[in-house]
């Protein structure tokens, strides 16, 4: 397989927001959105969700996606898509990319995803992130917005649920945060996988910090467009109304599936 394949992480059991996969903006599940917005970037050889509950499933299938089961025990989004991959891509490649969506990217775009293929190809990368600009400072100082700060080769230098750059000696310094966008090599997937947590992995809870951890490379993409992971209710109602307003939502929402 040579073109990407895209994975669509999602569960039902959500510490902060249980259920929101299912959660209906403008009539159509959030999970289902993100589906239909990956979908919109031409690349893929498939776009698929990977979960571990039935009524996602069930929902996936009925709109005319294909979901693929995986186990309840992973704590993990990258170890839910590992599992996936391995199990529906049998002999997949070790340098097959990966593009990983979560479930709650809810303004997820074709441009952003063709940004971290891109960014992949380009340098060679076993793993790339798409950072997005934070604009309100409640999104800054928000300790479940992951930020992340890069050096100027595009190489992540750290993830963090502070404020990253410091604010104290220039207000303007732009902010980005960790997205749910990522492309991976299939290598990368399973090594990961077999990677001891580190320390600043357990204390931010951010994985990704397990890569910086042990050594590795992870190139950041930066978007000056907003996006937004629906991790509140009050995230799920300020999704809504954005998507109302995009024009990329006229180009699935209202036509057949």
């Amino acid at each position: 397989m040579t073109a990407p394949i895209c994975v669509i992480p999602a569960r039902m059991a959500s510490s902060r927001y249980p259920g929101k996969p299912l959660e209906p903006l403008l009539g159509l599940a959030l999970v289902l959105h993100v589906f239909e917005r990956c979908r919109l970037y031409e690349g893929f050889a498939e776009v698929v969700i990977a979960t571990c509950d039935e009524e996602i499933r069930a929902a996936a299938e009925a709109h005319g996606a294909q979901a693929v089961m995986t186990a309840g025990t992973h704590e993990r989004c990258t170890d839910r898509v590992h599992e996936a991959v391995e199990t529906h891509y049998p002999g997949i490649a070790e340098d097959a990319v990966i593009v990983m969506v979560q479930g709650d990217e809810i303004l997820v775009s074709p441009d952003m995803i063709a940004d971290v293929i891109e960014a992949q190809a380009r340098t060679g990368a076993t793993v790339v992130n798409l950072g997005s600009r934070l604009y309100r400072t409640e999104d800054q100082e928000d300790p479940n917005t992951v930020k992340v700060v890069a050096g100027a080769d595009g190489r992540a230098l750290f993830f963090s649920r502070a404020p990253i750059p410091s604010r104290a000696l220039n207000a303007d310094a732009p902010m980005y945060q960790q997205t749910g966008v990522m492309a991976f090599t299939y290598g990368f997937l399973d090594r990961f996988s077999k990677l001891r947590q580190t320390p600043l992995e357990i204390t931010e809870s951010v994985d990704m910090l397990r890569v910086l951890e042990h050594g590795l490379d992870l190139i950041v993409v930066y978007t000056d467009t907003e996006t937004l992971g629906v991790d509140t209710p009050a995230d799920r109602d300020r999704g809504e109304a954005q998507l109302s307003t995009d024009p990329l939502t006229e180009r699935y929402l209202y036509r057949p599936t």
